[in-house]
């Protein structure tokens, strides 16, 4: 071979882009019910994080992170198929089935050599074997992340769920209290009532955010041990917000926004800070970017050039939920439609006769007002109806009332959202402008409701689970919990249920 040819050879080899060889492993940490800004290092002053402060200081930590939905179902879907819940068909709801007409993240890693798999909760609630999976889409289920690295062949990379049942109710009462959190301490929202027995409701959240993060930090160290640390994007993040009234299964910020870390020293400097906007449907496409692959049928956007410092329109984010618990009269939804930007937070309510939190009287699932899980927080709030203080919100009515068509915060202003701007005339332009927008969004991505904000698809979706409740009217559940009027001690706690 001539000596020229043997040359450029040579520069070839050295000056063009050579193709990566290892793919990195994917460790995907998700709460169930953990909101916004319930972490050390968003300034919580209560609850300890060491393990979600750790992965921020040697990753990337967002404060503008959103759920695509603030419900189980519909937003593991989002998570796995990189697509809003409307686009999911049945997997828009709460125990529905499980979508098979996109492939999820997981599937295309599979097929492309990875070895997956995951652990408690999964996708769900809901029935996946019904459209063909015979295994949790998430991936197939093992005891441990011990036993799942037990059984992966060497060298093989991997992506694995970790799905903790953590902060879910029911607490076991006085956990927090018993770990030395302070009582005193609490930031209690502005929708909920300022009662000791709120502020221990909330330290019983803590306490099973801290053994969320607690074991979240063992298989962080089992990948330490194994050398693959610095070869593993680690995220960690919840599917939607607390447990308590007025934020899961609600479009406000503690329904939707949402704690979030990634790490990956390979594309993520250490210590930064992301305030641009993200939803949940963006987290698919980047793990197949980042295994090299392609794939046309997801609506996020990859995270990776943002990271990089690259500018994306991520100037606001858009929001959505549909039928959450079966709780009213003819399995009806509550469907709700939202976008949210640095400075507003847009409601639209198209079907604002129906009962958002679910009807008074018990349908089928949960209890009174079922899509709000039962906590002695919900029963204090409803025992309020009709005694809201003059010049205070009415803690009943933000909860559990009716609301209008349209709502419009500022978010600035309001944190708590609480003053509903809509009907305000000197906030027609920025509400009408806001509307336009989730309008334009909603006929790009193919939302039924866009054309029919009436729409009954949701409505007639199969509801799987069969868990018909006995009608045990709340004033009965109140008594055992003994929170009413003169509010003495919570049977539960031990906690005196006085105001602050």
């Amino acid at each position: 071979m001539p000596a020229f040819s043997i040359l450029l050879l040579l520069l070839s080899f050295f000056y063009s882009p050579q193709k990566k060889t290892t793919q990195p492993n994917i460790l995907f940490l998700i709460a169930d019910d953990w909101s916004f800004p319930h972490a050390g290092v968003y300034g919580d002053q209560v609850v300890r994080t060491p393990t979600f402060d750790r992965l921020a200081t040697e990753g990337a930590l967002f404060t503008n992170a959103y759920t695509a939905s603030p419900s189980c179902s519909p937003s593991r879907a989002s998570v796995l198929l990189g697509r809003y819940p409307h686009q999911n068909g049945d997997g828009g709801n709460l125990w529905s089935e499980f979508p098979n007409a996109y492939p999820t993240y997981v599937q295309l890693l599979e097929n492309d050599g990875y070895f997956t798999g995951s652990t408690r909760k999964g996708w769900g609630p809901g029935d996946f074997q019904t459209t063909g999976f015979t295994h949790n889409p998430a991936g197939k289920s093992y005891e441990d992340f011990k036993a799942f690295l037990a059984e992966k062949p060497k060298g093989q990379p991997f992506t694995f769920w970790f799905g903790s049942s953590d902060p879910h109710r029911e607490y076991v009462a006085n956990t927090g209290i018993q770990t030395g959190m302070k009582l005193e301490n609490v930031v209690v929202p502005g929708f909920f009532p300022d009662y000791d027995c709120v502020r221990n409701d909330i330290l019983d959240y803590y306490f099973e955010i801290e053994r969320f993060d607690r074991e979240s930090g063992q298989l962080i160290a089992m990948l330490e041990e194994m050398g693959e640390l610095d070869n593993t994007i680690i995220v960690m993040t919840s599917d939607n917000g607390m447990p308590f009234p007025r934020a899961k299964a609600n479009l406000y910020d503690y329904g939707t926004r949402m704690p979030l870390v990634i790490r990956w020293p390979e594309r993520v400097k250490a210590g930064t800070v992301i305030d641009d906007f993200v939803n949940f449907v963006d987290f698919a496409p980047s793990f197949v970017e980042a295994a090299g692959l392609t794939q046309n049928s997801m609506s996020g956007q990859s995270l990776w050039p943002l990271l990089a410092g690259e500018k994306q329109d991520r100037e606001q984010v858009y929001l959505e939920r549909e039928r959450h618990a079966n709780v009213r009269k003819g399995d009806l939804s509550y469907p709700m439609r939202a976008v949210r930007d640095q400075n507003y937070l847009y409601i639209w309510n198209p079907i604002p006769e129906r009962n958002p939190a679910g009807n008074p009287t018990v349908h089928q699932s949960v209890g009174q007002y079922g899509d709000v899980d039962h906590s002695v927080t919900k029963f204090l709030i409803m025992a309020l109806e009709g005694k809201a203080e003059v010049g205070k919100p009415d803690l009943f009515e933000l909860s559990f009332g009716q609301r209008p068509e349209m709502e419009l915060y500022d978010v600035t202003q309001d944190p708590y959202q609480l003053t509903n701007l809509a009907a305000n005339p000197a906030y027609s332009k920025i509400r009408s402008t806001m509307h336009q927008k989730l309008l334009k969004w909603m006929e790009e991505t193919g939302d039924l409701r866009a054309a029919d904000p009436r729409s009954t698809f949701w409505d007639g979706v199969r509801y799987v689970a069969n868990d018909q409740r006995e009608n045990v009217e709340w004033k009965k559940l109140v008594e055992e919990y003994k929170i009413l009027p003169p509010f003495g001690k919570y049977a539960k706690e031990g906690i005196p249920c006085l105001p602050n």
